[in-house]
C-alpha cells in the first residue's frame, strides 16, 4: 500500500506543483488536458496509470442507479468539460467519472482571468461560465464507428445496445447545462437539446441548475420554473429510453447557497418526477474566514471551505429523502474520512475535483484506501452499510 502510495507519477507531480501553481491557473489546466490527449494515444499509457495507481477493495463495491461500480469515488464534473480525456481518469481508479458542463452551442464562457487557487485555503474560486465546445463537438468525440446520426434528426442517434459496456472501465456521466444567452423560461429547450445529443453516450445525465457563474441559472430550482424543466427532460428522456430500451438516470445538481426551506420545496418538486440522484453540492458564494489574496474574486468557491457546507446539506437532504434517491456528495474531500463523513450524513457516492488539483492523481487512491480501513475499523461489510448512519 505504502508503495503505491508515493507511486513515481504522483511524485512527479509533487514535484512539480509549485512551477505549475506558478503559473496562470487555467492555462495550466488546459496544457494538462492536451498532455494528457497525446499521452493517451501512445499504447501502453492507460496501462501504466492502472499500474501506477491501481487499487480496489471488496469493501467498496456499491450499485448506484442500478448500476454496479467498483467503488464510491467519483470525478466532479467541470475537470473534464469537453470529454478530451475521460479513459485517462478511469485509469486513475474512479469509479465514475461526470465530464461537463456542456451546453447545446459551443461558447467562451466569461472573461478571463476566471479560474483561480487560494492555495492557503486548499481552494479555487472560478467563474468558467460554462466555456465548452458544445455538445455537438462532445458527440463527435465519443462517437465510434458503431454510431451514425439519423438522417431525420440530427440529435439522435442510432446506437446498439451494448454500446455502454464499451464506453469505459467506469460509468460515465454527463453534466449538461443552458447556453448563457438562452432566455430563462426558454431554458428547458438546452437541456432537451442537450440530452438528446448526447444520449447514447451517457450513463446518466446532471442537470447543471446551479452553477452561480451563469446569469439566473439559480432561478431553475425555484419550484415552478423546476417543475417546467423537469417535466420536459424527463418526457424527453422517457421517449428515447423507451425507443432503445434503455433506462437512463437522470440528477439535479444543487446549490449550498439555500436556506433549509427552500431546499426542502426544491426537493419536494424533486420527488414529483422521476428522478433517480442529487448531487449536494455544486459552489458556493459565501466567504467566511479565507486566508488567499483571490478571495474577493467573484465566482463560484470549491474545496475545504465548501467541506461542511455541503455535509449539512447532504444530511439535510437525506432526512427529507431517505435513500430513495441516491444522493452525491461533492464538496471538501481530500482524505478517506472527509468521503465516509459524507456518506455516514446521506451520501451514497462523492465526488472529488479540488483535491486532484493540489494532491495529484495518487489522491484517488489514497480516498479509496483511507476508507476502505475506516469501513474494516467500523465493521461493515460494504460502503452501503454505512450510507445515512449519522441519522
Amino acid at each position: 500500500m505504502g508503495r503505491k502510495l508515493i507511486a513515481p507519477l504522483n511524485y512527479l507531480y509533487r514535484q512539480l506543483r509549485p512551477f505549475l501553481f506558478s503559473r496562470d491557473a487555467e492555462k495550466m489546466h488546459d496544457r494538462m488536458l492536451s498532455s494528457v490527449e497525446i499521452f493517451s494515444k501512445l499504447p501502453g499509457f492507460h496501462s501504466l496509470l492502472r499500474s501506477q495507481f491501481f487499487y480496489e477493495n471488496p469493501l467498496l463495491r456499491t450499485q448506484l442507479f442500478v448500476k454496479n461500480i467498483t467503488n464510491p469515488i467519483g470525478l466532479a464534473a467541470g475537470f473534464d468539460k469537453d470529454g478530451r480525456i475521460h479513459p485517462s481518469l478511469f485509469a486513475l481508479g474512479f469509479g465514475f467519472v461526470e465530464i461537463g458542463t456542456v451546453t447545446p452551442r459551443p461558447q467562451e464562457g466569461n472573461p478571463r482571468p476566471r479560474l483561480f487557487r487560494l492555495k492557503e485555503d486548499q481552494a479555487v474560486i472560478n467563474r468558467m461560465g460554462f466555456n465548452n465546445q458544445g455538445a455537438c463537438k462532445m458527440a463527435e468525440r465519443l462517437n465510434t464507428n458503431r454510431l451514425k446520426i439519423k438522417p431525420a434528426d440530427t440529435h439522435i442517434f442510432e446506437c446498439s445496445k451494448d454500446y455502454h459496456a464499451n464506453i469505459a472501465s467506469g460509468m460515465l456521466g454527463i453534466n449538461i447545462g443552458k447556453n448563457h444567452d438562452t432566455a430563462i423560461d426558454k431554458a428547458s429547450e438546452d437541456y432537451v437539446s442537450a440530452l438528446s445529443t448526447l444520449y447514447p453516450f451517457a450513463e446518466y445525465f446532471t442537470l447543471n441548475i446551479s452553477s452561480p457563474n451563469t446569469e439566473n441559472l439559480r432561478k431553475l430550482q425555484k419550484k415552478e420554473a423546476l417543475r417546467i424543466l423537469l417535466d420536459s427532460v424527463c418526457a424527453k428522456r422517457d421517449k428515447l429510453d423507451k425507443n432503445f430500451s434503455r433506462k437512463t438516470p437522470l440528477l439535479v445538481k444543487l446549490a449550498p447557497d439555500t436556506d433549509e426551506e427552500s431546499l426542502e420545496n426544491t426537493s419536494r418538486v424533486i420527488q414529483e418526477f422521476s428522478i433517480q440522484g442529487l448531487i449536494a453540492s455544486n459552489t458556493t458564494v459565501e466567504r467566511t474566514k479565507l486566508k488567499s489574496k483571490f478571495q474577493t474574486e467573484t465566482g463560484g468557491l470549491s474545496g475545504k471551505p465548501l467541506q461542511k457546507k455541503s455535509t449539512a446539506m447532504i444530511r439535510n437532504l437525506f432526512a427529507e429523502l431517505g435513500k430513495g434517491i441516491p444522493i452525491i456528495g461533492v464538496g471538501g474531500i481530500f482524505n478517506g474520512a472527509d468521503a465516509y463523513e459524507k456518506i455516514k450524513a446521506g451520501a451514497a457516492a462523492v465526488q472529488i475535483y479540488t483535491a486532484l488539483i493540489y494532491e495529484g492523481p495518487g489522491i484517488v487512491l489514497k480516498v479509496k484506501a483511507e476508507l476502505a480501513n475506516l469501513l474494516k475499523k467500523d465493521g461493515y461489510k460494504s460502503v452501503s452499510e454505512a450510507i445515512g448512519t449519522d441519522h
